[in-house]
Formats: structure tokens, C-alpha cells, sequence
């Protein structure tokens, strides 16, 4: 009867949701009513449609409380009254009357537009409120019959490619100028070493990273402008002598000294150019598409300052995450976990993820990725903690988290201990994880057990555990990013994206959020229209912010725009040839990426699909000089109708004399995969045998790369000490191999029998044999070992051990080791 009982209640936990493969009815989000858990239509004529049902209960339910919209859009009160409770009929035709809403592009509703620009926001950040509003209007236009408007394009403002400043490589200048007041005024707070330390760094002992910091603060064009003016002068922040408009005309003095020292960009005149634009002028192109039908936690990241990151789900309570030690935004969207750092929610807020999680019996933690390295964490069951909902280092109810190379998923259920082992992890020799970008998702659905997406692809590793079930989650556990709550389980990257639903996610699913995406995209219009003599005529390309350092350029395409005031579009008569596309930033070519530059094609209206002419699928990263608030894009070409530009053939430079360098080493280190390769030969055991292969595996990050005898450390050494001893392990315990590299020696003999003289000589002989060949047979090398030499040190190695309790094999093993895993073996 148990059994049945069981075997019912694991069938039920597993209905329900995308991942158990069951149909399912989609369900409203989850809401607790705005910010009061009782906030309830209490109207008397109940919604007339489905459609204002979807309305009542999506949005109006969340923006109605009264301290959001309903102390003043409520009942008898302004106009229009969309948060009105007496009937959420009347609501619903007020916030459709006067067009508050866009179904088909949720974020760029008017009612999402105002309280962007500061209207009402329940948070600090407007961003995030306006965010919040989008994800309610898409969950009430979901299924609804409507479609997203495509986009509309509308000719950016003109203007011509002009001289401007770009920030030099070195800070010199910035030392003399803007660092001292920096560092004298706000370094109590924007220093790593500050008592009430705060990011930006701008005031970093180190003039470096305070440079890097402080630049898109800086105006070079318009010192009045820059932000570190504006926080005085506007903001009055942390003035100094209490005079604020003295401390901003001192700071704009500073940075306008600063740019004075910088030479102009000049243009170059010969070059054939588009017309100019920026980020500014870009259309944003929505990030919509994604699949967050079960999303209860989200976290964009957008706000690019302070000290909270904003779950942006619409799902109350919000589960904000507190940023805590060594923790940067990034101007492209995330956060960046530094040594130290992470960001924590409440446990109390915490609690939401809990209970709709244990609520469904399934869920997804979905993130977008860049890992420092593929050297943190470790794979004995302690990653370092990308994401977990946990109460300590070995309590947890959930944890994606990585070691080397791999992702780790620990899930605490019935088949698990409190530390969600056994835990799921990426095979070794996949090396899934990179130290790049990445979309990774882990599921568990009790049906199908947990699982790892990797870039949208399902990895195939299985769950350990089959057939487990939720179970022993503790609602007082706190979800922490970067870390654990214990803060010694770091991991150390940058995170651009996570989510966190409560249904499996369906492996469809995640390929369409994959390729969706993750930070802001723009379209960028280059004008072309009087190189080719047609009107409204442009070069589009996708443009978004890859990270802090550069822009992702994207499949360019040929428009044509209507005339924003007759709505005729212009025709061309034939085909526009057209070669060598260049990016070009602040007034000159980029120096590096231009994969354009071999176009060779022909502009056609005839060739257009949908108003739009593909010119090339590729892509390329363009380095950021001033930040995207201030750089200033254009193209040139090397052809474009009538106009040609005639590029003069790059210049090589002379190779430069080789240097004499006194003291240079001789001799040089083997590097990993000839240490590798060069034990197997000295031990006979296969490369590929599975414990060699392993200990290799681990510790090839460990070993030499380059074969420089100035750059050998002792981790190198650690690292050729764990491979050598793991050959000679092997090769000691196998009795075959053995006993044919050491003939005649008593394996089974007690070491005081086994190590007379002729046994001592029966394993160091073969050792020097393999190590020594030539020094033995006479034609000995002046840079190598002397045979003797190393004969009386493994004889002293064998007295040392033979002298306590250590079993012969083991003796055996350590001379094995000593012989083979040290300078003589190493250098070459």
C-alpha cells in the first residue's frame, strides 16, 4: 500500500510542467496582489471577456494597490482611472481607451515610457520599474491574438564624421589633472581600501584601474557635461568646503586640463564616409521572444550602479539581491564577481523561490555566463557557487556552480543528502565550460531529473539519482550569487543574465532564449544617401554591447526608408556596386576586425526581402574608446557607386634585430604534453590509461606551457610530481608491466629482503636505463645528470623508507617517482 501510495504521489510531482512532457494549461503568474498580500478586486460586476480577466489578473492586480497607481488613478481619480476597484470593467476600458498599453510591444507602452522617465517608480531605479510593468503587460498580452509590431526605422539626425578626442592609452596625463581630486575627495568612499568601500574605483591607489574607471565619467568634448561635474554641481554630492558650484567648476576645470593635453583624432578627408551616428540614435531592438512563461526570479541587471540588483519578474515579493565585497557593474548589462564579492537576497524574499518551487516539484535556473577561468572550484563535490538557494557550505536546497571546466548541479531531494549530493556535473573531457560567454541552463523535473543545457544544447550527462523527488527544503535558505552564504566558496566571473522558473524548462524552449540572446541590441543607421543619389537610403548593423570593451558589429543589411512626410520610398534604377566596408570610431578606422573590409557586392532594391537587402551574415567585435554614451560611429568604403577611395598598400615594418641577450638559458623545460608523452615512454604505460588520463586531466593547467626556464614555478612542479607518481603507480601495480621493467626484483619480499644490494640495483638499473641511455653507454652529454650522482641519491631515497614501515611497492613507486619526475626528465 505504501508502495502504491508512492509510486502515485511520484507520478503526480511529475505532471504538470514542460519538462515532465505533459500537456499543460498555463496558469497566471504568481502574484501576492501588488504589495499588500490582500489586495483583492472586491468590485460587483465581476470582468465581462477572458480578455479582461487576463487584464484583472496580469496587471491591473500588481499597478492598483495604492501605494503604486491606485492613489491616484483609483477610483474618482485622475484621469484615466485604469486602477479603479468599484469595476475592473471600467478599468480595463479606461487603460485601453487612452492607449496606456501597447500588446504588441509590452515596453514601449506609454504606461512602461512614464514611469521610465521618473513617474511614480516604487524603486530607486525607474529602469527597473518600468521593466517590472513590461514583464505584467507581456504576461497579460500573452495568447491574446496579438503579434509584435515589427519595427518601423526613421532616419536619424545627419551629421558628418568630425575630429574628436579619444582618452590615451596612458594615464599620465589623467595623474597630473583629474586623479588628485579624486583621490583627495573621494577616496573615503571610491578605493578599495575605503572603510565604506564603493564601486567605481575611480580613486584606486592604483592610477590604472582608477584611469579605466573614470573615463566614461569624463566629457573630453564638453568637461561642463561629464558626470563627475554633474554629481556636484547638480546632485551636490559630497562637495567639498560646502560649495558646490565651486567643487564642479574645480572638477570641470580639472578634466578640461586633462583634455587639453590630448590631440584630435583628425579625419582623414580621402576617405569615403557615411554620415556619423551613435548609440543614442540607435533603435533598440527588443529582447523579446524570450520564453518566461515560469519565470519567478529575474535579473537583467541593468541599473549600472549602487549597490541592489533588481528582480525585475513581476513576481512578489521581489527578491532583490543585495551586492556585497568586490562586486562591478558592467555598462553592457551584469555584474562581475571579483575576488570576495557576491550578492544576496533575504532570506525573507527568498522564501518566493521556495515556496512556487516546491509548489510545482520542478524548476530551471537559467544564466548567462563569463567565467574568469577554468581553474576555480574543485571535483570533490565543492564547486565554486555561481548560483545557489543555501543556508551554509554543505546545506543547500539548489546549486549551479563550476569546477575546471565543468558545471556542477546539486539538488537536494529525497535520494540526496543536505548537501544535494550526489551531484550532477559535465563530463570531464568535454570541457563544456569556457571562459567565455555562455548560456547554461539546469532542469530537474522529477520524470527526467536534472539536466544541463550548455549554449542550448542538452550535454547528455546523466542524473545519478533516477526517479528523485523535492524533498527536506528549507524555506529559511537565502539565494547568493558569486558565492556562498559562508562566503568561502567563491567563484569569480561575470554573470549578464539569470532567471529562475518553476516548471523544467523544455529543451525547446531554451534553444529560443539562447538564441534570443541576453543585453541590449540597436540597430545603427549609416547614411549613404548622398554617395549613391538616393534618398533615405542606409547601411544598417545590429550593434550591442559585448562587454566594458568593446561592441558586437552584425549582419549588416541595405534599406531604404519612406519619406516621413509623403510615405513614398524612393526607387533606384539598377545596382549600386559596392566593396570593402571599414568601421570606423570617433573619427577613424578601427586598427583590428574589419571583416567587411572584402565585401564585394551590389546594392539592389530588386534583392531586397521585407524592405531589407542582406549585405553579409558575419560579425566582429570593435574595441570601445570613450564608452557608449560618447563614441561616434561611421563606415567607409573603398567603393560605393560613383565615389572610390584608392587604400594605400599597408606598410611592413622592417623586422627588427635580434637582441643579445646575456645570460639566456641553453636549455629549455618540456611542456605539458611533452612531460605527458615523455613519461608514458619512460614508464610504458599508455597515455590513455584511465588513471594517467585522469591525473592528466586535472593538473594540465598545472604544468609548463612554454619551454622558458625563467617562468618554471613550484606549482609546475607540484603539478609534474601528481602525474609522474600516478605512471609510476600504475606501473608498479601491474604486475605484468612490472615484472618486464623489473626483472628478476621480489615484489612479494618484505622490504629488509627485498632491497639487498642486487634488488636495489633491479629497480634503480631500469630507471637510469630509460632515464640515462646514452650517459650509461659512454657518450655522457656535460649538461646532464651523472648516472652515479642520482644512483646515491635513490639508494638514500630507499634507505629513508626501507628504514620505517613502507611496503615494498611503495618503496618502489617513490624511486619510481623520484627518478623520472625530476630535472633530468623535465628539461631538455
Amino acid at each position: 500500500m505504501l508502495s502504491l501510495l508512492f509510486t502515485t504521489l511520484l507520478a503526480l510531482a511529475g505532471c504538470g510542467g514542460s519538462g515532465s512532457g505533459a500537456d499543460t494549461v498555463t496558469e497566471p503568474p504568481p502574484n501576492n496582489g501588488g504589495t499588500d498580500d490582500d489586495f483583492v478586486y472586491k468590485g460587483t460586476n465581476p470582468a465581462a471577456t477572458d480578455d479582461v480577466l487576463k487584464f484583472q489578473t496580469r496587471l491591473w492586480v500588481n499597478i492598483a494597490p495604492p501605494d503604486r497607481c491606485g492613489s491616484c488613478h483609483g477610483d474618482n481619480g485622475q484621469q484615466p482611472t485604469f486602477a479603479r476597484g468599484d469595476d475592473i470593467n471600467l478599468a480595463y476600458a479606461a487603460v485601453i481607451d487612452s492607449g496606456l498599453v501597447d500588446l504588441g510591444n509590452p515596453s514601449m507602452s506609454r504606461l512602461v515610457t512614464r514611469v521610465v522617465g521618473g513617474h511614480n517608480c516604487w524603486e530607486a531605479d525607474p529602469v527597473v520599474c518600468g521593466d517590472i510593468i513590461t514583464t505584467w503587460i507581456a504576461a497579460w498580452a500573452e495568447n491574446s491574438g496579438t503579434e509584435a509590431n515589427s519595427i518601423v526605422l526613421t532616419p536619424p539626425e545627419e551629421r558628418d564624421v568630425s575630429d574628436s578626442k579619444s582618452f590615451p592609452d596612458s594615464p599620465d596625463a589623467f595623474e597630473d589633472t583629474v586623479y588628485p581630486l579624486l583621490t583627495q575627495y573621494c577616496g573615503s568612499c571610491h578605493a578599495e581600501g575605503a572603510l565604506t568601500r564603493q564601486q567605481p574605483y575611480f580613486s584606486s591607489t592604483d592610477v590604472a584601474v582608477a584611469y579605466e574607471a573614470a573615463k566614461a565619467r569624463m566629457r573630453l568634448d564638453n568637461p561642463g557635461a561629464s558626470r563627475f561635474v554633474q554629481r556636484l554641481g547638480t546632485d551636490f554630492h559630497n562637495c567639498w568646503d560646502n560649495d558646490c558650484a565651486a567643487s564642479a567648476a574645480a572638477m570641470r576645470d580639472a578634466i578640461q586640463a586633462f583634455a587639453d593635453t590630448i590631440e584630435p583624432t583628425v579625419v582623414d578627408e580621402n576617405l569615403i564616409m557615411s554620415k556619423a551616428v551613435g548609440l543614442a540614435d540607435a533603435f533598440v531592438v527588443s529582447s523579446g521572444g524570450r520564453i518566461d512563461t515560469d519565470l519567478i526570479a529575474k535579473y537583467e541587471f541593468k541599473t549600472g550602479t549602487g549597490t541592489i540588483a533588481y528582480d525585475t519578474s513581476g513576481v512578489e515579493p521581489a527578491t532583490n539581491l543585495n551586492l556585497f565585497g568586490n562586486v562591478g557593474w558592467s555598462s553592457a548589462w551584469g555584474v562581475r564577481f571579483n575576488d570576495g564579492g557576491k550578492a544576496q537576497a533575504s532570506a525573507g524574499s527568498s522564501r518566493k523561490i521556495y515556496n512556487l518551487i516546491r509548489g510545482a516539484g520542478e524548476y530551471s535556473i537559467e544564466a548567462w555566463v563569463i567565467p574568469d577561468n577554468v581553474a576555480q572550484g574543485d571535483n570533490d563535490n565543492n564547486p565554486a557557487r555561481i548560483v545557489s538557494l543555501s543556508g551554509t557550505a554543505t546545506e543547500r536546497n539548489f546549486t549551479l556552480g563550476q569546477y575546471n571546466y565543468n558545471y556542477s548541479f546539486m539538488n537536494r531531494t529525497n535520494l540526496s543528502d543536505a548537501n544535494g549530493l550526489v551531484e550532477l556535473a559535465t563530463a570531464d573531457n568535454d570541457e563544456r565550460l569556457q571562459a567565455t560567454l555562455q548560456h547554461v541552463v539546469a532542469t530537474f523535473d522529477p520524470v527526467n531529473g536534472r539536466r544541463i543545457y550548455v549554449n542550448g544544447e542538452y550535454t547528455g550527462d546523466e542524473d545519478p539519482t533516477p526517479g528523485a523527488v523535492l524533498a527536506d527544503w528549507n524555506d529559511s535558505y537565502a539565494l547568493v550569487v558569486g558565492n556562498e552564504t559562508s562566503n568561502n566558496r567563491m567563484w569569480q566571473g561575470s554573470i549578464r543574465f539569470l532567471g529562475i522558473h518553476n516548471r523544467a524548462m523544455a529543451a525547446e524552449d531554451i534553444v529560443k532564449n539562447f538564441e534570443v540572446g541576453v543585453g541590449a541590441r540597436y540597430l545603427l543607421l549609416f547614411n549613404i544617401s548622398e554617395l549613391i543619389d538616393v534618398p533615405l537610403s542606409f547601411i544598417v548593423f545590429e550593434v550591442q554591447q559585448f562587454d566594458d570593451f568593446g561592441y558586437l558589429f552584425n549582419q549588416p543589411f541595405f534599406t531604404i526608408l519612406a519619406d516621413p512626410e509623403t510615405g513614398t520610398t524612393a526607387q533606384m534604377n539598377g545596382g549600386v556596386d559596392l566593396e570593402g566596408i571599414r568601421i570606423g570610431i570617433n573619427g577613424a578606422e578601427v586598427m583590428v576586425g574589419q571583416v567587411f573590409a572584402n565585401l564585394n557586392t551590389e546594392l539592389r532594391q530588386d534583392q531586397m526581402v521585407e524592405g531589407r537587402q542582406v549585405l553579409s551574415t558575419l560579425g566582429t567585435v570593435v574595441e570601445a574608446k570613450r564608452g557608449p554614451d560618447l563614441d561616434e560611429f561611421f563606415l567607409t568604403f573603398d567603393r560605393i557607386g560613383t565615389h572610390s577611395y584608392e587604400r594605400p598598400e599597408p606598410s611592413v615594418p622592417s623586422p627588427v634585430a635580434p637582441s643579445d641577450v646575456e645570460g639566456q638559458a641553453v636549455i629549455g623545460l618540456r611542456t605539458f604534453a611533452e612531460i605527458n608523452a615523455t613519461l608514458s615512454t619512460l614508464t610504458t604505460v599508455p597515455a590513455t590509461t584511465a588513471a594517467v588520463a585522469t591525473t592528466y586531466t586535472n593538473v594540465q593547467q598545472q604544468l609548463p606551457t612554454v619551454p622558458n626556464m625563467e617562468g618554471f614555478l613550484a606549482a609546475h612542479q607540484m603539478g609534474v610530481t601528481q602525474l609522474t607518481v600516478s605512471y609510476c603507480n600504475a606501473l608498479v601495480n601491474d604486475a605484468s608491466r612490472r615484472t618486464s621493467f623489473f626483472p628478476g626484483f621480489n615484489f612479494g619480499a618484505a622490504p629488509g629482503a627485498a632491497f639487498t644490494v642486487t634488488g636495489r640495483e633491479q629497480v634503480i638499473e631500469p630507471l637510469l636505463e630509460k632515464l640515462l641511455a646514452h650517459e650509461i653507454e659512454g657518450t655522457r652529454l656535460d649538461v646532464q645528470a651523472d648516472p652515479d650522482e642520482l644512483r646515491l641519491e635513490l639508494n638514500q631515497l630507499i634507505d629513508r623508507m626501507t628504514a620505517g614501515s613502507t611496503g615494498t611497492t611503495d618503496v618502489v613507486m617513490a624511486t619510481c617517482a623520484a627518478a623520472f619526475g625530476g630535472a633530468v626528465m623535465l628539461l631538455q
